[in-house]
């Protein structure tokens, strides 16, 4: 055994144990024929075998090196990779020699190797500045909640929890006393129904039961600024309905006598109103709704039945309803309104982008108005025949049903698209270069510029939505897509919902995909993308529009091609087809690469010293001035007399992006 002087006269003075890889001090041991092996006294006397109290049902193992089938062995105390010696037991534990014997020594009530080690008060410490200190690894809490060790020693530990008795008897478990243990088969908290996979918990082995330590030492008596009177903490042996969430209960229960309610510990703090990225108004949360306020009881998240005898979050404007735990599932989804702007009644009123409304019919429709994104006034029309294939400055489609329209120019809006909200909160864009999702952000409605759009990735040069922030864009198709839980497409006698969590196979494209529309009487889920796909196009393969579709039209072929790649199509799939004259193509070879741009639209971004308009040249294909092939996708051309520029907009768009 070498003191502090042999050990600095024996090396370098820095060497690490050969067990567990840590620094070694002295007293310590080391080879006599100095090949560099050297142990801490505690790891060279570590038993072959630990009889650890915190785990009774079987030895644990000292093993040489972790087992070659784990590419990752994790130690099931502290969370850290184990690379040397580890003790292990056939149940799936493993541990560091260090963490195996100090927490027998915690057992065993024996903490002289923790003596010399400071306490740190968190209310007094230096090293709480804010920041993160880690967690404790008895409880899993973060170390700040307690008093606990110096994180000089390596081991973070609370002083609460090197002190825990090993057996508790509760109120809500009088069969056998629980045991203070490592939780080795991995249950689920019979409280907050959380699994902590390291750490303590006290278990019940014969009942198959656990309790993390913070839940089996509840606080008597909880005050929340959520609620106006206090909770009272109440034992319970059979499981319990939460009524602020509406979800099941096990145990510990607080309840509120004046309003006889009986809550989870955790819905005590509930935020009382937020902003979802789902719904355009504000929800407030409450306890009980009376049934006849509503139309529909279906949560806008799950689409399955809320049951308002208990907790939700609802609208009682729009008559939109959540489960509290729907509500609150996705961090990024929502944001809580604070206390300072609860009455501020401004939040719940979208920006308008019709600026005025000049004239109205006798139904109250405006027919006359100012928007906010067009300097004439615009005029409401049904007569599509009247404008021919005009597509909506908006969102590039066609137009279609009733839309809005200028006497003075060429401008289109769909009446959906000109009574969009000039701002929004929205949370699915990536706002920042490495961050995709960071809370609800507001955005505004813009036009005037090229753009592509972050969630469809179309380049467009319609409207578009941008982040107040980053300056991200989102076209407006998926603007308005975004704020529907429920779309209809008119061959489908069901409407579609919106299933955020749900994974599947789109029944239009046949590809794979996370939060489709699904019906939920029909076997049929659509992407995203394919619900936004236009319902009518028109393409030069064909003298009249082309409809969407997805019946086995031509099931007489033998084979089903595209009249456009002249390729073989699959006939699950939708495409595009004319009745008229059987013409069938792929839906991306009608649409093609840019299908949101919209042609006779000026271009004046690049290097090119006159305005520029997109156009498609057919049946007569000038050459492209910067690759020399033939124009036969979408171009820009200059309208200056005497200047006959003309390019492929894949040839330019490098000079804008």
């Amino acid at each position: 055994m070498l003191n502090e002087e042999q050990l600095l006269g024996n090396g370098n003075g820095v060497v690490d144990c050969s067990r567990c890889g840590e620094k070694v001090s002295a007293p310590c041991f080391s080879c006599v024929e100095c090949c560099g092996f050297y142990l801490h006294k505690t790891c060279a006397e570590a038993p072959l075998e630990l009889n650890h109290p915190f785990h009774r049902h079987h030895p644990l193992v000292l093993l040489q090196n972790p087992p070659s089938s784990y590419t990752r062995c994790v130690c099931d105390l502290c969370d850290e990779t184990c690379e040397k010696f580890i003790y292990h037991c056939s149940c799936g534990l493993y541990f560091h020699i260090k963490c195996a014997l100090l927490t027998f020594n915690i057992a065993e009530s024996n903490l002289k190797e923790l003596e010399h080690v400071a306490l740190e008060d968190p209310s007094f410490s230096s090293k709480n500045d804010g920041g993160n200190l880690g967690e404790c690894f008895g409880c899993w809490e973060p170390l700040a909640m307690y008093t606990y060790f110096s994180l000089d020693c390596g081991f973070n530990l609370h002083k609460r929890c090197a002190e825990l008795p090993l057996k508790m008897d509760l109120l809500c478990h009088r069969k056998h006393p629980l045991v203070l243990q490592f939780n080795s088969e991995r249950l689920a908290c019979k409280v907050c129904q959380v699994t902590q996979q390291r750490g303590f918990v006290y278990g019940c082995s014969p009942c198959e039961l656990a309790i993390h330590i913070e839940c089996a030492s509840p606080l008597p008596v909880i005050k929340d600024k959520s609620h106006q009177h206090p909770f009272t903490l109440f034992w319970r042996q059979i499981p319990f309905i939460c009524d602020a969430c509406g979800t099941e209960g096990h145990h510990v229960a607080y309840t509120c006598g004046t309003c006889s309610i009986m809550v989870h510990k955790k819905c005590i703090s509930l935020p009382r109103i937020i902003e979802h990225a789902f719904h355009v108004h504000r929800v407030f949360h409450t306890y009980f709704i009376r049934k006849e306020y509503f139309e529909s009881l279906n949560c806008i998240w799950c689409h399955e039945v809320v049951h308002t005898e208990h907790g939700s979050y609802f609208c009682a404007d729009c008559s939109v309803i959540l489960h509290v735990d729907c509500a609150l599932k996705e961090e990024q989804l929502y944001c809580i309104v604070s206390q300072e702007n609860e009455a501020d009644k401004s939040l719940d009123i979208p920006v308008n982008s019709i600026t005025e409304v000049l004239e109205t019919n006798d139904a109250g429709e405006a027919t006359l108005i100012e928007h906010c994104e067009h300097m004439h006034y615009l005029m409401l029309s049904d007569n599509i025949r009247e404008h021919g294939d005009k597509c909506c400055d908006g969102c590039l489609l066609l137009i279609s049903a009733k839309f809005y329209h200028c006497s003075r120019c060429d401008f289109f809006l769909h009446k959906s698209c000109a009574e969009l909200p000039k701002m929004k909160l929205f949370s699915k864009h990536a706002c920042g270069e490495t961050e995709f999702y960071s809370g609800l952000k507001p955005l505004i409605l813009t036009s005037a510029c090229m753009f592509k759009c972050g969630l469809c990735m179309y380049l467009s040069n319609g409207f578009s939505y941008k982040c107040n922030e980053c300056g991200s864009p989102i076209c407006l198709r998926c603007f308005a897509l975004s704020l529907q839980d429920v779309v209809k497409i008119p061959w489908h006698k069901h409407p579609l919902l919106l299933y955020y969590n749900y994974q599947g196979q789109c029944s239009a494209c046949g590809k794979d995909v996370v939060c489709p529309f699904r019906c939920k009487d029909c076997n049929i889920h659509l992407c995203p993308w394919c619900v936004l796909r236009p319902i009518r196009v028109r393409h030069k393969c064909d003298k009249h529009l082309l409809a969407l579709t997805y019946d086995k039209i031509n099931d007489y072929a033998k084979y089903h091609y595209c009249d456009i790649c002249e390729k073989e199509r699959d006939p699950k799939n939708w495409f595009y087809y004319c009745e008229t004259c059987d013409t069938s193509a792929h839906v991306d070879c009608v649409l093609g690469e840019y299908p949101l741009i919209k042609l006779g639209s000026i271009y004046n971004e690049g290097e090119h010293p006159h305005p520029l308009t997109f156009v498609k040249k057919f049946p007569y294909y000038p050459e492209c001035i910067e690759c020399g092939e033939r124009c036969e996708d979408l171009s820009l051309e200059c309208a200056e007399p005497g200047c006959n520029y003309i390019a492929h907009w894949k040839c330019r768009k490098s000079a804008m992006l």
